[in-house]
């Protein structure tokens, strides 16, 4: 399916994700990030964007975001959006992980065999899109739409796997030299005999890679395969259980950035056994390298100004080092952001243990503490 059809619509605002990258790569090619194109913090940030900008025009917007941002994105649907409260028409576009039949990782299962039954429930009408979709059928849906638009209603594209098409290519990189995976080594040796709470995607990924390649178990380490931005706070309700063991969190900037209001709790109670280290390439890597706003925002400052005690920068290998120096002898709440580059290898796996088997691990390890 070629993305013509979006050019009826002048404002975008979304959440990147992997299943809907010929999207992103299109928003990205022809608006960049501006007056009609935003990546948001998440997705229920990203509806009231939506509902602020139709408020000012009077046009319909497009929020595109995975499925699993669904979640997200209830509140404001129900509590702003539906025609039964002020009535804001949005045209979402959702990229269906998990649909029953496809094999796909375990956060995305069940969230994707209630992706429509949710559509359904919040009185969202749907079309579904797939590699057959004729383009015919999709611009008659979005007319008849019109009239569902027009009442202050709301309408799902919902894409399958490989549904979308675009030939055009977007490279992101950035001036950072440290690669992610060579930070997380070096977290690992500093963590020693401490727990570790990584956040979703790539560095759960890498982080489970390390220990196998090492011969290590896993039993140290919490994967948060899904949940984005949520590490920090699975890190905290540990930590104030277990005050005499280390939690590490390996947090990612987009995801920091998703729920940052968690760093404000974290700060206020201010565990001394946790070290939140902020890995930022100012990307969403994981889903395709769209930029997050982490590379204009002071992201130590926030730390500060929420009241983490000790708060280290690191831009290099030695600048980590010193920092990691630090942290061995520190006793109060750390938070570290360390600047890195985007990209990881080709050959990156996923974890070949099950969710459940990894939490079964990880309270074990946490039983003996």
């Amino acid at each position: 399916m070629k993305l013509d059809f979006l050019k009826r619509f002048d404002f975008f605002v979304g959440v990147p994700d992997s299943q809907l990258k010929p999207l992103c790569n299109y928003l990205m090619s022809t608006y960049g990030v501006g007056d009609k194109h935003l990546i948001a913090a998440n997705e229920g940030n990203a509806v009231g964007l939506a509902a602020g900008y139709h408020l000012a025009t009077g046009k319909v917007p497009v929020v595109y975001m995975q499925n699993s941002g669904e979640g997200n994105a209830v509140n404001p649907l129900l509590s702003l959006m539906n025609d039964k409260v002020y009535g804001i028409p949005c045209l979402l576009i959702i990229g269906w992980r998990g649909e029953p039949g496809v094999k796909d990782e375990p956060q995305h299962i069940y969230q994707g065999e209630v992706t429509l039954k949710l559509l359904e429930d919040m009185d969202v009408a749907h079309f579904v899109i797939d590699k057959t979709t004729d383009e015919a059928a999709l611009l008659s849906r979005l007319d008849e739409w019109e009239s569902l638009f027009a009442a202050g209603k709301q309408a799902a594209l919902v894409v399958r796997k490989g549904a979308l098409e675009f030939d055009g290519k977007v490279t992101y990189k950035n001036d950072s030299k440290m690669l992610r995976e060579d930070i997380i080594r070096r977290l690992l040796v500093a963590a020693g005999d401490g727990v570790v709470v990584s956040t979703t995607g790539k560095a759960s990924r890498e982080l489970f890679e390390i220990r196998e390649a090492r011969g290590e178990g896993h039993g140290k380490d919490f994967l948060t395969v899904g949940s984005m931005g949520h590490a920090s706070s699975i890190a905290l309700g540990i930590a104030l259980r277990k005050p005499q063991t280390r939690v590490w969190v390996i947090d990612g900037d987009g995801a920091a950035l998703m729920h940052m209001g968690a760093m404000a709790l974290m700060g206020e109670r201010s565990p001394k056994n946790v070290v939140h280290v902020v890995i930022n390439n100012g990307a969403h890597e994981t889903v395709g390298g769209m930029p997050t706003v982490a590379s204009a925002v002071d992201l130590a400052g926030v730390a500060r100004a929420c009241g983490y005690p000790l708060v280290l920068r690191a831009a290099d290998e030695a600048e980590l080092e010193a920092a990691l120096d630090r942290i061995a002898h520190a006793e109060s709440l750390v938070f570290l952001e360390v600047a890195a580059a985007i990209g990881a290898r080709e050959d990156l796996g996923r974890p070949t243990t099950t969710a459940k088997q990894n939490k079964q691990a990880f309270m074990q390890t946490l039983a003996e503490q």
